[in-house]
């Protein structure tokens, strides 16, 4: 194995930490060709998808079926959300994403240096830490945007992380943040972001909290998200001051044939408006920025199945994003993981003597 090694600097350097802010990935282009390059990683993940077939017999059916077909119907709902936020703006999470870390970097300001990583396509986890490397940090903290963890998201990235490091040759001290689902500055974010909308457009009859699903036996299994998305839920009810006939949590992005955590946002949506309710707004708290599964599948998608099923008023409350309380939220956490570090300055008198005692024998 070939070993990143650290580069020469002056002695007397100031320390530099390093940030990585992680979100899950998006293709390059609303194509089919772009479309399959980017899922084909993602569903290979064993941490996405833990099929209850031989490993074997799963790779025939991602690469002989699923990569064949599922590309183009996904190509055809990027077109709908691409240059979302004007032209030229391509991938609506990438647009978010970088608008993200420009805020964290400038909060942070100088001794900081933050990169931003998909788990999946572009930027790579290992081309953002090689990028750190450079910077010769000696002290790391990796931020993975997903408030809720699951082992789908928050230790698919610890994998690749962990994986990168072991090929540099002095490894940096290094903190993940695990979740932040119940957090005090992420709650009220959440719920500035509601009333913000409720000034401009009024309270709907129902609020919905639609999180990404995940398949069922994963919660058998020990992965606390559907927890931590029940508690994000409550605390953020109670933030706003609702009833319990006002709210409900569901979960959308179903995927396969095997039971999903549930309610359904989808199914949850036509029972509302089959049973009369005239007015709904949906929100995505595990969404840390709008992407396809927000602007396409509950803007748009979920907005026909309100209004087919008889609802009047559809409206989506768009994800946190680059918001001010957002950003400084992250920021946060990000301080609060470097609690108990302290900057510490060599003597370089004494170094130069030692050298100097070194090479003169």
């Amino acid at each position: 194995m070939t070993f990143l090694n650290k580069q020469p600097g002056p002695h007397d350097q100031a320390e530099q930490w390093g940030v990585l802010l992680v979100n899950l990935g998006t293709p390059d282009a609303p194509n089919r060709r772009a479309l399959k390059r980017y899922l084909k990683p993602f569903l290979s993940d064993p941490r996405v998808v833990e099929p209850t077939l031989p490993r074997w017999l799963w790779w025939l059916i991602l690469n002989g079926v699923i990569l064949n077909v599922r590309p183009g119907r996904s190509a055809h709902a990027y077109q709908q959300v691409w240059d979302h936020y004007g032209a030229g703006t391509g991938s609506p999470l990438m647009h978010i994403s970088k608008l993200q870390l420009k805020g964290v970097q400038s909060a942070l300001g100088a001794g900081f240096h933050c990169q931003l990583a998909m788990t999946y396509g572009g930027p790579s986890i290992e081309g953002a830490l090689k990028k750190l490397h450079e910077k010769n940090i000696s002290r790391l903290v990796v931020l993975p945007l997903y408030p809720q963890y699951s082992a789908t998201t928050t230790a698919a990235v610890f994998d690749q992380v962990s994986r990168a490091l072991q090929r540099w040759r002095l490894v940096p001290e290094w903190r993940m943040v695990h979740h932040y689902h119940d957090r005090a500055a992420y709650i009220q974010a959440l719920a500035e972001s509601v009333k913000t909308h409720w000034q401009s457009h009024g309270q709907a009859d129902q609020l919905i909290m639609s999180f990404h699903g995940i398949p069922l036996r994963y919660l058998k299994s020990g992965d606390p998200y559907f927890c931590h998305c029940h508690k994000t839920g409550r605390l953020l009810a109670e933030a706003l001051g609702l009833a319990d006939h006002q709210w409900q949590v569901t979960f959308q992005s179903i995927f396969g044939r095997e039971p999903w955590l549930q309610p359904y946002t989808n199914e949850t949506l036509k029972g509302l408006g089959q049973a009369g309710v005239k007015s709904v707004q949906v929100m995505c708290p595990g969404f840390s920025a709008d992407c396809l599964e927000t602007l396409e599948e509950i803007a748009l998608e979920n907005r026909d199945v309100f209004l087919e099923a008889g609802g009047h008023q559809y409206q989506y409350i768009p994800a946190l994003n680059e918001t001010r309380a957002h950003v400084e939220c992250l920021t946060q956490l990000i301080k609060d993981q470097t609690q108990g570090w302290q900057v510490t300055t060599p003597n370089t008198a004494a170094f130069e003597k030692q050298k100097k005692a070194l090479i003169e024998g």
